[in-house]
C-alpha cells in the first residue's frame, strides 16, 4: 500500500521516512476496513438479538420512535436538553417545514448536584423549566416536551427509559435503574399543587435520535443519525422484526424503528485490537472507564489530541523531532488538545503559519519546516483513522439497511470543524457502499434540540 496517497499534500515530501514508517500502524488498510466492517455488523446483530443481548458491546437499545418527521408537523413544542454539566431548556414554534422559532436557555448544573442525589437533580431542572416558561409566557398553556438524556438508557417505551449507567462526571444516587422520565414527573409534582409547569412529556431520546429527526424534518431520506465530538454514536432505522428487544404492542401499520446502537463500546470485547496501537492502550490505561467505550477512544474529540500527543513524544524522545528537544508542556498529559489536530491540517499545502502557532503554545519555538511537516502528517494519521473508523460502521450501516438513497445526519465538533473529517468519510463510505445505493452527509442544525422537539411533534402527530 501507498502510504503517500492518503496524503497528497505539498508537506509529505519533507516528512521524513522514519516517521512514516512508523506512522504505518495508524493506516488502515482496505483489508482492516472490510474486517471492522463484517466484524461491526456482527455486534450490532449481537446487540438486536435476546439470546446474545445481554452480553453484547453494541447494545443496540430500542428507542420506540417508530415515525419520523413528514414536514407538517405544527405547533409549539418544548425540549429539555440534558448531556453535560450545562442543560438547555428549547420553546419551539413549528410552523412550516422551512419556517421555525426557536428560543432556549442554558442553565448550569452545580457540581454539588451533578454529585448529589437524583432528586436534587430534578428539583433542579423543574425549576429552570418552571422559570423558562413564565420567562417566555406559555406557563399557562399546556405544551408537548421531548426530553433529550444523552445517557444510556434502557428503553421500555417512548417515554419510559431507565439509566443504565452515569457517564459524563454524573454520580446523582437514587437514578440507575429507574425511570428518569417518572422521576421529573416527580420533581414537576413536587411543585404543586396547583402545578406550576404543565406539561406533556411525550418522548425521551438521546442527541443521536435528535440528530437523525432534526435532519429528517428537511431531508426524508435521512435513516441514520451519527455524532463525531467529544463522544460518538450512531443510530439508524432497522425492521422492527429484526429487533427481538422490542416489548410491547407492535402496530402491524409501523414497520420500522429507531435503533440507538451505543457504538462507542465497540471493541470492548477485543474486536479492534487487531488495529490498536501502543498509543491507543496508553490512552486506555490512563482513562477513568478502563477497559470501556474502546471505539469512542480511537474516534472522538476527548481522545484524538492525546493520540498525536502521545505520537509526537515518542518521536521527539527518539530523536526524530525537534532535534529531540521537548518541552515540558507538550510532555504534559492532555496538554495538546483535538482543536490543535484540526488547526494544523487547516494550513494551506506547504505552509505551517497554523502549526508554528500550536508548537509556539507547546514551547516549541525552535521547530523547523521539517519539524511541521512530520507534526502534521502525525495529525492527519490520526484523524483519518478516525474518519476511517466511523466510515467502516457507516458503510456497515447503509448496507445492512439496503435502501437505494440514505441521508446521514451528522453532528459533533470533531466533524464540524475538522477541515477534512467530512471529504474523508464520502471518499471511504463510497469505496466500501454498495455500488448501487447512493448516500449524502448531511450537518445536523441542532440534532439534541430541535430534535427533541421533533420527537414530541411527532408522537402528538401520531396521537391525533
Amino acid at each position: 500500500m501507498d502510504l503517500v496517497k492518503p496524503f497528497m499534500d505539498l508537506h509529505v515530501d519533507r516528512v521524513s521516512k522514519e516517521i512514516r514508517e512508523q506512522c504505518q500502524e495508524l493506516i488502515l488498510t482496505d483489508k482492516q476496513m472490510e474486517e471492522i466492517m463484517r466484524r461491526v455488523l456482527k455486534e450490532i446483530n449481537n446487540g438486536l438479538h435476546k439470546e446474545t443481548q445481554p452480553t453484547a458491546d453494541v447494545k443496540c437499545f430500542i428507542t420506540y420512535v417508530q415515525d419520523l418527521p413528514n414536514g407538517k408537523e405544527k405547533g409549539k413544542f418544548l425540549a429539555l436538553d440534558l448531556g453535560g454539566t450545562n442543560f438547555r431548556v428549547l420553546l419551539i414554534h413549528l410552523k412550516d417545514e422551512n419556517d421555525f422559532e426557536m428560543l432556549s436557555k442554558i442553565y448550569a448544573i452545580p457540581q454539588s448536584i451533578m454529585l448529589g442525589s437524583g432528586t436534587q437533580l430534578f428539583d433542579h431542572i423543574a425549576e429552570c423549566l418552571a422559570n423558562f416558561m413564565k420567562e417566555h409566557a406559555v406557563y399557562d398553556e399546556k405544551l408537548p416536551l421531548g426530553f433529550t438524556f444523552s445517557f444510556p438508557l434502557t428503553q421500555l417505551g417512548l417515554t419510559k427509559g431507565m439509566l443504565a449507567r452515569w457517564t459524563k462526571g454524573f454520580n446523582c444516587s437514587g437514578v440507575v435503574g429507574e425511570d428518569v422520565v417518572q422521576l421529573l414527573k416527580d420533581a414537576i409534582a413536587r411543585r404543586g399543587p396547583p402545578l406550576d409547569v404543565q406539561i406533556e412529556i411525550c418522548a425521551i431520546l438521546n442527541d443521536t435520535t435528535g440528530t437523525l429527526m432534526s435532519c429528517a424534518w428537511k431531508n426524508h431520506n435521512c435513516r441514520i443519525g451519527l455524532i463525531v465530538g467529544t463522544g460518538s454514536n450512531a443510530c439508524y432505522v432497522e425492521k422492527v422484526e429484526n429487533c427481538e428487544m422490542f416489548d410491547g404492542y407492535k402496530d402491524p401499520n409501523k414497520q420500522h424503528v429507531l435503533i440507538n446502537t451505543e457504538w462507542g463500546a465497540f471493541g470492548d470485547n477485543g474486536a479492534l485490537d487487531f488495529v490498536r496501537t501502543e498509543y491507543d492502550r496508553e490512552i486506555d490505561h490512563f482513562s477513568i472507564n478502563k477497559g470501556r467505550q474502546i471505539q469512542e477512544k480511537m474516534i472522538s474529540g476527548m481522545y484524538m489530541g492525546e493520540l498525536a500527543r502521545l505520537a509526537i513524544v515518542k518521536f521527539t524522545k527518539a530523536g526524530l523531532l525537534f532535534g529531540g528537544v521537548g518541552s515540558d508542556i507538550l510532555f504534559k498529559r492532555g496538554q495538546f488538545f483535538t482543536k490543535y489536530v484540526s488547526e494544523i491540517e487547516s494550513d494551506k499545502p506547504g505552509t505551517y503559519s497554523y502549526c508554528r502557532d500550536v508548537l509556539d503554545e507547546l514551547g516549541l519555538e525552535h521547530a523547523t519546516d521539517e519539524d511541521c511537516a512530520n507534526v502534521r502528517y502525525i495529525c492527519e494519521c490520526v484523524s483519518s483513522r478516525a474518519a476511517h473508523l466511523v466510515s467502516a460502521g457507516i458503510a456497515a450501516l447503509i448496507n445492512k439497511m439496503d435502501e437505494k438513497s440514505v441521508t446521514v445526519g451528522v453532528d459533533g465538533s470533531v466533524y464540524r470543524f475538522h477541515p477534512k473529517f467530512h471529504d474523508l468519510m464520502v471518499q471511504k463510505i463510497r469505496q466500501f457502499v454498495k455500488p448501487d445505493i447512493s448516500f449524502d452527509l448531511m450537518l445536523s442544525e441542532d440534532g439534541s434540540g430541535r430534535g427533541a422537539a421533533l420527537v414530541a411533534a411527532v408522537a402528538c402527530r401520531e396521537a391525533h
